[in-house]
Order: structure tokens, then C-alpha cells, then sequence
């Protein structure tokens, strides 16, 4: 399976920020849509936020909402995911993904064709 690249994962303190990118280069010309999942220990991977590559359309998850913002450098074929307010709920190793739905930001594991190694991010004091 075709894998992305994540990097800037790292650990950082309550209150604080972090970016985290990703090499999508890869797929050429790229997917409809990209996003960004996380899996804590213990837990399933669960959906942080998405965005369609030609619209620019987000969608994230509530627990995220106001306090990530996820982009795409079009030219340079990255997206990143700006991640600020941190807590230490949002300690996972997180995953960039693409997929093929173009209609609507895609929320699903299951409608992500490619991902990525993953990049751990540590929320703690």
C-alpha cells in the first residue's frame, strides 16, 4: 500500500502548540481529500480533521473543533495540522491519510485509501 509521510510530532506542554506535516508527494497530483486521524494506547483510531484538496473544505472532529486547524500547501503537496490549546486527551500517535472522497470532507477510516507512519505527539508537563 502506498504510504505518506508525517513529521513535527513531539512532546510539548498543556497550553502549547504544534504543527505536524505531511509529505504527500508522493501520490503525485494527490486525493479529493486529506486528513488526519490519532490512536491513543488502548484506544481505536479516531478521526481528527479532514480537508477536500481542490475546495479547500475542512471538516474536524468536535473535540477538536476551535483548537486545530488543518491545511494544504497546494504547490509544495503537504498538509498540515496546526494543533493549539493542547491537552493531555490529545497525547496519540496521529496518522496522515488520503482519500478519494470528493464531495464532502470524509470522517471515516474507512473511506482513507493511504496512510501514513505516524508521528507521535505527547501532551504533559
Amino acid at each position: 500500500q502506498v504510504q505518506l509521510v508525517e513529521f513535527g510530532g513531539g512532546l510539548v506542554q498543556p497550553g502549547g502548540s504544534l504543527m505536524l506535516s505531511c509529505d504527500a508527494s508522493g501520490r503525485s497530483f494527490g486525493s479529493d481529500s486529506m486528513g488526519w486521524f490519532r490512536q491513543a494506547p488502548g484506544k481505536e483510531r479516531e478521526f481528527v480533521a479532514s480537508i477536500m484538496w481542490n475546495s479547500g473544505a475542512t471538516g474536524y472532529a468536535d473535540s477538536v473543533k476551535g483548537r486545530f486547524i488543518i491545511s494544504r500547501d497546494i504547490a509544495k503537496m503537504m498538509v498540515h495540522l496546526l494543533m493549539s490549546a493542547l491537552r493531555s486527551e490529545d497525547t496519540a500517535v496521529y496518522y496522515c491519510a488520503a482519500s478519494n472522497v470528493g464531495w464532502k470532507p470524509p470522517s471515516r477510516a474507512s473511506e482513507f485509501d493511504f496512510w501514513g507512519q505516524g508521528t507521535q505527539v505527547t501532551v504533559s508537563s
